[in-house]
């Protein structure tokens, strides 16, 4: 999840794995969800990808430290 703000400036937090695409529209950035949902906020289409490129890569990391904990784990030997 990556947390933007709208015009009004109130908070909204997007799944970032819904995000199908993203549209420049003068200050504002248009997100396009895959459930057809649309949602404008304040940040620019640069701040929106680096949040779902640290959040990705946070779920990532979760993901990796997961898998070797199980691949360590006294059941596994």
């Amino acid at each position: 999840m990556i947390a933007l703000h709208k015009l009004n400036g109130f908070e909204v937090v997007v799944n970032a794995e819904l995000l199908e695409m993203v549209e420049a529209h003068g200050t504002e950035t248009v997100l396009h969800l895959t459930t057809g949902n649309r949602i404008v906020v304040k940040e620019s289409v640069a701040d929106v990808i680096a949040k779902t490129v640290a959040y990705r890569q946070s779920a990532n990391a979760g993901a990796e430290a997961r898998r070797d904990s199980l691949c360590h784990s006294p059941l596994s030997q």
